[in-house]
């Protein structure tokens, strides 16, 4: 059974709205997770290692002035579009489309003020909580009015978070929740230590502004292979590489399917990643630069933390032959990922 409480953990200030946001604790036998209604955040989830001991292994905040402060997404569900769009520029049904450039020349994660930034309306449900809004039509630059719902449900070690979404006239949409993961635990200076695996056979090479090039590539004899697990600092090494930030492609299936996986050998705790959607783009905190000071006020280094974060391919609205991204008035976009949370 899932215990669900819900509390107030603060208030918006005024020039953002005012009204209070409040955290929801599900938690199993296994796993507790805190959310916030502030931009759906995952806060906390804790989880046990292979002595039973209890972790908080995502980074975050402990009060809501870090949240409503300069963050790089901790936790937050992110959009209208997750990732980049190069130039911020899209055409959609012979119309042109121009957002705001907040990362370089191009829009990252929605824009100044994306879905990560906004208080949802929550409502709990037995094993869980359902945030809803709606985005306005030319919110952020984007076409249509976007009604949105993201639900969290917990059954023992797995957290499923399914969004759906429906819109008044043609808009991209991508969705991807942006957790900070370390399963040593939170404030643990770095993840070099971490097995991962990822199901990819290719992968997106991207520009020096980290728009995708268009080609798809495969990943046998790079160090993008992943698909066999790779202990992540000695993987770094060996290919000198800063760190990853990129699209993996995955096999193109609406079905559930098991994408990635991250094990720690040190503590046992292990997390398996399985989705809906076409890509996962694995992030390795490579901005981090410790100026942050998270939970318990330990600072975040560079390489602190990894995201498997699933989603639509970067700036698959501006290359046809990119999965779709276009959601059209009567459809309705629905998308599902498991975090399966284990110890080995």
């Amino acid at each position: 059974m899932t215990e669900v409480k819900r509390e107030v953990f603060g208030q918006m200030p005024r020039e953002e709205g005012g009204g209070v946001v409040e955290k929801f604790v599900l938690k199993s036998d296994s796993v507790k997770v805190e959310i916030l209604s502030l931009g759906c955040i995952i806060a906390a989830l804790e989880m046990k290692d292979r002595d039973g001991e209890f972790s908080d292994v995502v980074l975050g905040f402990d009060t809501l002035e870090g949240y409503t402060g300069k963050h790089p997404y901790f936790g937050a569900v992110v959009g209208r579009v997750a990732n980049r769009i190069a130039k911020g520029r899209f055409t959609v049904d012979g119309k042109e489309y121009q957002l705001f450039l907040n990362n370089g020349p191009n829009s990252l994660h929605g824009g100044a003020k994306g879905f990560d930034k906004v208080l949802w309306s929550p409502e709990i449900l037995p094993d869980g909580v359902c945030f809803y809004r709606l985005s306005p039509d030319g919110e952020e630059g984007y076409p249509g009015d976007l009604k949105v719902w993201v639900t969290y449900t917990l059954s023992g070690g797995e957290l499923a978070i399914n969004y759906r979404a429906q819109t008044s006239k043609t808009t991209p949409i991508n969705l991807t929740n942006h957790a900070y993961f370390n399963l040593a635990g939170q404030g643990s200076q770095d993840i070099y230590d971490h097995e991962i695996s990822i199901e990819a056979d290719s992968y997106l090479p991207v520009d020096d502004t980290n728009i995708p090039t268009g080609e798809v590539a495969t990943v046998q004899g790079t160090s993008f292979d992943l698909r066999q697990p790779v202990v992540l600092g000695k993987h770094l090494q060996k290919f000198r590489l800063d760190g990853f930030d990129h699209n993996f492609c995955l096999q193109q299936a609406q079905a559930r399917r098991l994408v990635g996986r991250a094990h720690h050998p040190p503590t046992g705790r292990a997390m398996e990643v399985h989705t809906t959607q076409p890509g996962i783009q694995f992030y390795t905190a490579n901005f981090l630069d410790g100026s942050l000071k998270g939970k318990g006020a330990v600072t975040y280094p560079k390489h602190s933390a990894f995201c498997l974060e699933t989603q639509n391919w970067p700036d698959a609205v501006n290359k046809p032959q990119f999965p779709n991204t276009l959601l059209r008035p009567g459809e309705e976009y629905n998308h599902t990922t498991w975090f399966v949370f284990s110890t080995a």
